[in-house]
């Protein structure tokens, strides 16, 4: 498949709240969850007022047809336990339909090409995804683990 990726401009929000929906769709047959799911602080705060400072990030559209294939980001922490000087916090996602492709891989790769001071990022992971393998390829290791949030480092 030919994917042309392309760094994410503050005009792509509609793109990133599309992506956060498929990152959160359900696996293994289960159904998916609403669409307004999104909009829960929990999530929203991964696109809402996409643009800041510091908001980068990268997509992948189908050369053919212009499709969306998937999305890579980071944004700063707002966290005021930690005056907004947290780690920058990742949000991934490819559309089932073109996952296992190496689409996810390119723009995982673009990321860390163009970020190359990012060494320590913060990640929402379920236990068990299958993702994790591929962000320990990148060098990337888990130093931190609670029930909901996993800290990986990259040195």
């Amino acid at each position: 498949m030919d994917y042309l990726i392309r760094p994410l401009q503050p005009e792509d929000e509609p793109i990133l709240w599309e992506m956060l929906y498929q990152g959160l769709s359900a696996a293994g047959g289960q159904p998916r969850p609403p669409r307004e799911i999104v909009q829960q602080p929990e999530f929203a705060r991964y696109v809402q007022g996409w643009g800041r400072a510091g908001d980068t990030g990268f997509v992948a559209h189908d050369k053919k047809d212009g499709s969306l294939l998937g999305a890579v980001w980071f944004r700063m922490s707002i966290d005021k336990n930690n005056n907004g000087n947290g780690p920058p916090e990742l949000a991934f996602a490819v559309t089932p339909g073109h996952r296992g492709h190496g689409i996810g891989t390119a723009l995982l790769t673009q990321l860390v090409r163009a970020n190359p001071d990012q060494s320590t990022i913060t990640l929402r992971l379920a236990a068990g995804k299958p993702i994790l393998r591929l962000y320990e390829r990148f060098g990337f290791k888990v130093v931190d683990q609670t029930s909901d949030t996993i800290v990986m480092r990259r040195e």
